[in-house]
């Protein structure tokens, strides 16, 4: 039996593909020991969907491939507001520790190695981050996306506290919200 063919070929070229980690393990058998590749690999379609896997296997190009493939399954979609996250918020895998913070239209990504493939890929494009504690690209990778599960969109948030969703908004929006509404009142 052959291998299956992609279902549908241009949805595989859509989505951005990053290696953000390869390192070489080691199994101890009896007669010594035995090195495979572990690979971290992220995949995101720039809007708001983002996925890690982890690929191991004796070779590298097919423990990337394995890990490509696990993380198009485990994509999931987060909450963005406009180009950067509504709200504040703090993720954690393991030892490691990320803080994710929403940031103003032009500030970029502020973001040092796997948080920042993870965050590009989802299309993530202001946003202020620290990453702390462990420097583990794998469980740092993990945070980010534990952050990123974590993400409520404006709407939602205002109704868990009771509040218009103007007041929750990040201030930059509530400030272009605001001009919008003053130019359709003066028209």
């Amino acid at each position: 039996m052959g291998r299956r063919a992609p279902r549908n070929e241009e949805e595989r070229d859509e989505f951005d593909e990053r290696v953000i980690d390869i390192t070489r393990v080691a199994k101890v058998v009896k007669g010594g020991r035995h090195f495979a590749f572990r690979t971290v690999v992220v995949v995101g379609d720039n809007k708001g969907r983002v996925g890690v896997g982890v690929g191991k296997a004796r070779s590298v190009p097919d423990a990337i491939r394995k890990g490509t493939e696990r993380a198009r399954r485990n994509m999931t979609r987060i909450a963005l507001s406009g180009t950067t996250v509504p709200h504040h918020v703090i993720g954690r895998h393991g030892g490691a520790t990320v803080m994710l913070k929403p940031a103003s239209p032009g500030t970029g990504v502020i973001a040092g190695g796997g948080v920042r493939a993870v965050l590009e890929a989802a299309g993530v494009r202001d946003i202020l981050s620290k990453s702390m504690q462990s420097a583990n690209i794998l469980n740092v990778a993990w945070a980010t996306m534990d952050g990123l599960k974590q993400l409520k969109n404006a709407e939602v948030l205002a109704a868990m506290r009771g509040k218009d969703p103007d007041e929750v908004r990040p201030f930059w929006e509530r400030r272009a919200r605001n001009d919008e509404q003053r130019e359709e009142n003066s028209n």
